[in-house]
């Protein structure tokens, strides 16, 4: 009598669960809805009326889209696995040839110049990285030196001479160029408004934000708004995009598929470059109208760490670009008592981070967090407004925060940076 032997059936495993959260769009309302209260209750508690005003969010706007579009900048080459340092000296390029060919002709066609300028930086870039396989951070820094270079070497060349001078112009500015124009909702402004006025908790602070997007709204802005929209249908909804992308994650993988990974990392850095250089053309033909020696202001570096902190993804992004536009914002509108009822606000951060830290047994971050918490508190308690220095510093400060904050739930693309020679993976 032979016995049959059974082999246990192997058990049920349930759903894997993803390698890292994604914000979905839901949860990003919950945390902009959040935010809000926060700030509502701060305006409150402190008296400081403007930090949700229509004026303060209009002007935060308007210095979140240079960052942005640096900011989207970036993505497009960190996907394909090309590291972007050199966005300042896109930008650049893009706010000199911007305003150069801005005042001569029209601001639509300084707006190309602008880009068409951002774009040799990027080709420069990836002809570099690319071709010639040289170190991404080496190339980005010698670009930016070069941008600097060049730009103020032509600017004392045609700014300061002729027509360019009777108009305006110096070694270190162009002439003005005109409006770019503008475009506010009709009747829903106004109504905004009229609530705003009434400092109703919430209400009136949701009424100036949403007052603040539909009131004299540059176009160029609009266009950066469906430049988001476009990237994010790009980059993931099309064959194109899933191309460009594998060769940010393994481009050995991409090319046994028959991907030209050169072709798509020329594409992705010309388009980088592009990006920045529009939001260069956006700070000389919006924000100020003329070209400035050094407007940039570091911009390029801000988007940077405003596409990391959106963790390379176009949400995360634009969340991120308005975060430290509106740091930047506060330079521009009595930014020394805004800045100090938002102390309050920091505390209140901290001391919530460092309880989470001490739930999570990390009691080391939990202290140093609960001691700047403390420090912050004695700073707004002791004080009515705070130095005009530490105002200017503040979209500093918010990066480097913010960046020390988020850096655990990052996840970048797995080649991003690394040199890649075609054929290698035979």
């Amino acid at each position: 009598m032979s016995t049959a032997t059974s082999t246990p059936a192997p058990k049920k495993q349930g759903p894997v669960k993803a390698a890292a959260s994604r914000l979905t769009f839901p949860m990003v309302l919950l945390i902009i809805a959040g935010a809000l209260v926060a700030l509502s209750a701060v305006r409150a508690i402190t008296g400081a009326q403007d930090i949700t005003a229509a004026g303060q969010i209009g002007a935060a706007l308007s210095m979140a889209v240079p960052i942005g579009l640096a900011g989207l900048g970036g993505l497009w080459a960190e996907r394909a696995g090309v590291v972007n340092i050199g966005l300042e000296g896109m930008m650049i390029l893009g706010t000199f040839f911007g305003a150069w060919a801005g005042w001569q002709t029209s601001p639509w066609i300084g707006v190309l110049a602008g880009v068409v300028g951002g774009m040799l930086g990027g080709l420069l870039h990836a002809i570099a990285t690319v071709t010639f396989g040289v170190d991404h951070i080496i190339s980005g820094i010698a670009i930016n030196i070069l941008a600097l270079g060049f730009t103020t070497y032509f600017a004392k060349l045609w700014f300061n001479s002729g027509e360019a001078l009777a108009k305006g112009g110096s070694p270190k500015q162009s002439p003005p160029a005109e409006d770019i124009g503008t475009v506010t909702v009709p009747g829903v402004s106004d109504w905004l408004s009229s609530i705003e006025k009434h400092h109703w908790f919430f209400v009136s602070d949701l009424a100036g934000v949403l007052g603040g997007l539909v009131t004299k709204v540059s176009l160029l802005t609009v266009v950066a708004v469906l430049l988001f929209a476009l990237t994010f249908w790009v980059l993931w909804k099309t064959s194109f995009g899933l191309r460009l992308r594998s060769c940010g994650e393994n481009p050995i993988a991409a090319e046994s598929l028959g991907v030209n990974v050169y072709k798509y990392k020329y594409i992705a850095v010309i388009v980088s470059g592009g990006m920045a250089g529009l939001g260069g053309a956006f700070l000389s033909l919006v924000t100020s109208h003329i070209y400035n020696e050094g407007q940039t202001g570091g911009r390029g570096y801000i988007g940077l760490a405003a596409m990391i902190f959106g963790n390379w993804r176009p949400g995360g992004l634009a969340m991120g670009a308005g975060l430290f536009g509106f740091a930047d914002a506060l330079q521009l509108r009595n930014g020394g008592s805004s800045v100090h009822a938002l102390l309050l606000l920091l505390v209140v951060l901290l001391v919530g981070l460092a309880l989470w830290k001490a739930y999570k047994k990390a009691y080391i971050a939990a202290a140093i967090s609960a001691v700047i918490a403390a420090g912050m508190l004695v700073w707004y308690l002791g004080t009515d407004t705070v130095p005009t220095e530490f105002v200017s510093a503040t979209p500093y400060v918010v990066t480097l925060l913010v960046l020390s904050l988020s850096a655990q739930r990052l996840r970048m693309p797995k080649a991003d940076g690394m040199r890649y020679r075609k054929g290698q993976g035979k």
